[in-house]
């Protein structure tokens, strides 16, 4: 079994458009003995750029994410104080706050990070490149 963390944008595209990543990443997601994980920070980050008008959901990402969780066996990832103090300590490789807690969280955890954000890969964390 591996474990995978899904960045943002991944988990919004394996519910919303599956067939703007690629076959490596559909079959990551589709085989059951994965476990695949969302940060609270990705719920965080939704629920920001859908109030802000950036990101448009059928219902309030409150409701939103956790039916979505809940219906793909996607677990949530909650923050730790470990998490955040690796954040802060991080090179600047990268500026979004939100995707450096991405990269904190699996280093700390040994998790995949599925992404489609290169600039990524300049950390020192594995990675799964899920673009199309």
């Amino acid at each position: 079994m591996t474990a995978y963390l899904l960045d943002t944008g991944v988990f919004l595209l394996s519910i919303a458009n599956p067939r703007a990543l690629n076959r490596e990443t559909v079959a990551i997601l589709q085989d059951g003995e994965n476990a695949l994980f969302l940060s609270a920070a990705s719920s965080w980050e939704i629920g920001i750029k859908s109030k802000l008008g950036k990101l448009r959901l059928p219902e309030p990402a409150s409701k939103y994410v956790p039916k979505r969780l809940a219906s793909t066996g996607i677990q949530s990832l909650p923050i730790s104080q470990v998490h955040a103090l690796r954040a802060g300590e991080l090179p600047a490789h990268h500026r979004d706050p939100f995707d450096r807690m991405l990269v904190a969280q699996a280093q700390s955890e040994n998790l995949v990070l599925m992404t489609t954000d290169r600039q990524l890969s300049k950390y020192a964390v594995r990675i799964v490149m899920c673009s199309g």
